[in-house]
């Protein structure tokens, strides 16, 4: 079968869900710049093309800088925010000025043989950010450096009802009639907010959050960004996580950090089960919990494979449902990726961890761990006093952690009586 067929369908559930959804994306002016921008762009019609609506910010950093360079100016910053003198504001606003209406023109093509053809897309923007002016900080003057004070909700809700996609400028007017030069990811941040996205998108050089060794960080809740703050200082990784925090914090149900440089990088976060980022988000993207009658489903998917290679004894769909309250599982995104079972034997203190399972794409990740302190949590609350395991492929998983060798005779008789000697399983045993 082609992988497109199969990415398909494993992507039909995210399809389905992200229709109708507003999602906020801040594409900074580097990214504009990229040679994958004309890639991005391609992605995001698609985008549009399956119902979801669309708000781009767009940055324009790097062709502030240009310009300022090519008039003999300075640039001058004040605690990593642009002063915007009346001579800097000239440069923001040409830069500002031609980047919209590039953008608007990539958005605009409908080449035959490309992504774009039959897109016939409408791109919409105007005076819709209100921003006030940041005034004098520690003496410090920023002149024409603004802050977003409101985003025209209904204005921009009305252009995406009618299927516009709504571009915002890292520009902000005032009741008075002044332009003040924002920063694209306030601009992003408040728009997401103001507009109950349901994502906030974040475009950066990187994949993603990257930790101190190296390794992409794929997912965080909002109480844990202050810490990945403080050792990062002062980057534009930390400024897209803090924008990513503040979203979820302000009621945006996910944030995301995904890379502008990697081509389908935006579609990989937002098709696939584990994504290609950095997600941001209040709610547990993976939890441990106790099954339901409705996992039984997601439970025969997981467990059939290893019955057919004899690691694990068969159980039909009828026992699973009859006895569902015994198992505890690992969910990821509305997959049951990992699962486990304690039976409580019959007239004594002891208990049996069955169906110890983990998705092969999922081991290495700690979740038998996980599942095994669950189950020795559960044995304890009631009152068990030792769990006995019985396995063929991974003894030494269990004698890792704590287990020892074991034999039927000390089985409790209600267990012992029903061992099958033609499996041959190993016994092994902890005192909780």
């Amino acid at each position: 079968m082609p992988d497109y067929v199969n990415w398909l369908r494993h992507a039909s559930p995210y399809i389905n869900a992200h229709r109708d959804c507003t999602f906020v994306v801040m594409l900074p002016g580097d990214g504009v710049e990229h040679p994958n921008f004309g890639n991005i762009v391609h992605d995001l019609v698609l985008l549009h093309s399956l119902g979801v609506r669309l708000v781009l910010v767009h940055g324009s950093r790097p062709q502030i800088e240009t310009r300022l360079a090519a008039r003999g100016l300075t640039p001058h910053y004040h605690h990593g925010m642009r002063i915007t003198d009346a001579a800097t504001l000239e440069c923001v606003i040409d830069a500002v000025g031609q980047l919209r209406i590039a953008i608007e023109a990539r958005l605009s093509m409908d080449m035959a043989s490309s992504p774009m053809q039959g897109s016939r897309l409408r791109v919409a923007s105007g005076n819709l950010v209100t921003a006030r002016p940041i005034g004098v900080l520690e003496g410090v003057d920023y002149h024409h450096t603004g802050e977003v004070r409101r985003v025209d909700r209904k204005g921009i809700n009305r252009l995406l009802d009618e299927r516009s996609i709504v571009l915002l400028s890292p520009l902000g007017y005032s009741p008075t009639g002044e332009i003040f030069n924002l920063a694209c990811e306030d601009v992003a941040t408040r728009a997401a907010i103001d507009l109950s996205a349901d994502k906030l998108l974040l475009f950066g050089a990187d994949m993603g959050l990257i930790d101190e060794n190296g390794r992409l960080v794929r997912e965080l809740r909002p109480q844990q960004v202050p810490a990945h703050l403080q050792r990062l200082g002062s980057n534009y990784q930390a400024e897209l996580l803090d924008a990513a925090a503040e979203a979820c914090r302000g009621g945006v149900a996910r944030s995301h950090i995904v890379s502008y440089a990697e081509d389908g990088a935006l579609l990989t976060e937002l098709f696939t089960r584990d994504g290609g980022g950095t997600l941001v988000a209040q709610e547990q993207f993976e939890i441990v919990r106790e099954a339901a009658i409705e996992d039984v489903g997601g439970l025969l998917d997981l467990i059939s494979p290893l019955e057919e290679q004899g690691i694990l004894v068969r159980r039909s769909r009828e026992v699973l449902e009859r006895e569902i309250e015994q198992f505890s599982v690992v969910e990821r995104e509305g997959m049951i990726i990992a699962c486990a079972a304690l039976y409580q034997i019959a007239d004594s203190d002891a208990g049996e961890l069955a169906c110890l399972a983990v998705n092969p794409e999922y081991r290495h990740g700690g979740r038998g761990d996980e599942l095994l302190e669950r189950i020795e949590t559960r044995a304890r609350a009631q009152g068990l006093k030792t769990l006995f395991v019985l396995t063929t492929r991974t003894a030494h998983w269990f004698r890792e952690r704590g287990f020892v060798p074991s034999s039927v005779e000390r089985l409790p008789s209600a267990r012992a009586s029903l061992y099958n000697y033609q499996r041959n399983s190993k016994i092994f045993e902890k005192t909780l």
